[in-house]
């Protein structure tokens, strides 16, 4: 009995002579603020009004976030491909910033449950003549470097042996390289496509179908070890959904009927 107390004494006092660990959620509330990393050249998730003020989907989640932790939201402008860097930097807290959930990022970054889900369509111009994916064959494409249609599109482009692709820092950087004709033609997400195409923005823009990839669901992102925050925004993405906060929010920004969030025989 003597040995095992000493033995418990002996454990106590290691605890004690631990240092605490830090964790994320608790530093978050505890600083009064939230950082988001959100891509602002991505409509309707992320971009800039008149006043260069940031709007969109992403924003408004970030600001809703920010007030059910009772805290200030500050959005830190970031593009796709320093999203994971954002957060590895300290540069901000999580990413509210349309990042697909793929297991080569669960590497560096936990996800939460997907917040948002995308299909996939092709943006060109009119005098292209590419009517389908099949008729990328051969043609000039691009993407923004490191998201999810772009990798899907410079397989395919690899896989074809012919044509070519240009992976780009910025969606802006991508209508722009459309537009003067040095890319025929890009994948991008529905909701994306749509908005440009309705801007009026870029003179002959067109959508030409979907592209054949899987669903893309996206998650809120933070690091991997912060298991307390991550638990956080995985009640959060409930929240948003089961109090019809996530389909208000997509009516206000996409229109239509907001996609299912669930993947089919798969439990969370």
């Amino acid at each position: 009995m003597k040995l095992r107390t000493t033995a418990a004494a002996l454990l106590l006092g290691m605890l004690a002579a631990m240092p605490a660990k830090a964790d994320k959620l608790d530093d978050i509330i505890a600083s009064g603020v939230l950082r988001c990393a959100v891509v602002l050249d991505f409509p309707p998730m992320g971009s800039r009004d008149e006043k260069n003020q940031p709007i969109g989907f992403d924003v408004d989640t970030c600001n809703d976030l920010a007030k059910a932790l009772g805290v200030k939201a500050e959005i830190v402008e970031t593009p796709f491909p320093d999203r994971i860097p954002a957060l590895v930097s300290d540069r901000a807290d999580v990413g509210v910033a349309s990042t697909s959930d793929t297991l080569e990022r669960a590497k560096t970054v936990g996800f939460s449950i997907p917040y948002f889900a995308f299909k996939m369509v092709i943006l060109t111009k009119e005098d292209t003549g590419i009517s389908t994916y099949e008729s990328l064959k051969g043609k000039k494409t691009g993407s923004t470097s490191g998201t999810f249609e772009a990798i899907a599109l410079e397989k395919d482009v690899k896989a074809w042996g012919g044509g070519s692709f240009r992976p780009y820092q910025t969606q802006a950087d991508v209508f722009l390289a459309l537009s003067q004709g040095q890319i025929d033609a890009t994948v991008v997400t529905n909701t994306v496509a749509h908005a440009v195409v309705k801007s009026g923005k870029y003179k002959g823009f067109t959508v030409k179908g979907d592209a054949p990839y899987v669903t893309d669901y996206v998650s809120l992102i933070g690091l991997r070890q912060e298991q307390g925050l991550l638990n956080y925004l995985n009640l959060f993405v409930n929240q948003q959904v089961r109090t019809g906060r996530y389909k208000e929010l997509f009516e206000k920004w996409v229109g239509g009927e907001a996609p299912d969030l669930t993947v089919k025989g798969v439990y969370y």
